[in-house]
């Protein structure tokens, strides 16, 4: 139908995570119950975080776009943008928050064009699920202040990025994000 959107929403409290996961595109089929158990993964398991308030949302080209346009003034698409609300001028890496002022130790919103993980996965020679992975890995990176803006604060981060990749394809079939009509996830 024209003008019905497709939206797959989940909110996943666990423990002291307070996560939404929202499929906005329709370029894709996604295991929205996978890409919700990477996402606490990334954030529990991995990087060890105890408290956060996530928004992970897929998205179009369009929107992206658009977003991209709104918020950082670039023309065209991008692969992720973050909206850090913890964010404090001249800081550079959060400490955990979570004991001292009662914030979460991340707090913010990450967009994700999916189209556009297609689109790098292959040009990098990779799959467009371990791409879309690497994305929501980036974004969680800069709410917690990592910077991509200088070559040597490039290396941390992509450095920092594939060994968090790994470590997630490790525990999960990232194949499985893709999602065919039949699938009952």
């Amino acid at each position: 139908m024209t003008g019905q959107k497709t939206q797959n929403n989940s909110t996943a409290c666990v423990g002291l995570f307070d996560i939404i996961t929202a499929n906005r595109q329709r370029s894709r089929r996604l295991n929205m119950r996978l890409f919700r158990q990477l996402t606490v993964a990334l954030l529990r398991d991995c990087l060890g975080l105890t408290t956060c308030k996530l928004g992970v949302y897929l998205v179009s080209t369009s929107r992206i776009t658009r977003l991209n346009k709104a918020f950082l003034h670039h023309d065209g698409p991008t692969d992720v943008i973050a909206f850090d609300y913890c964010a404090k001028p001249g800081q550079t890496v959060h400490v955990a928050l979570s004991d001292e002022t009662g914030q979460p130790d991340i707090w913010g919103d990450v967009f994700i064009c999916v189209d556009e993980a297609v689109r790098q996965a292959r040009r990098f020679n990779t799959t467009w699920q371990a791409e879309l992975v690497r994305y929501l890995v980036h974004g969680v990176l800069h709410l917690l202040g990592y910077d991509d803006q200088t070559s040597p604060t490039r290396r941390t981060m992509k450095m920092l990025e594939d060994k968090l990749l790994h470590k997630l394809a490790a525990l999960y079939p990232l194949d499985e994000l893709s999602r065919t009509a039949r699938s009952k996830t």
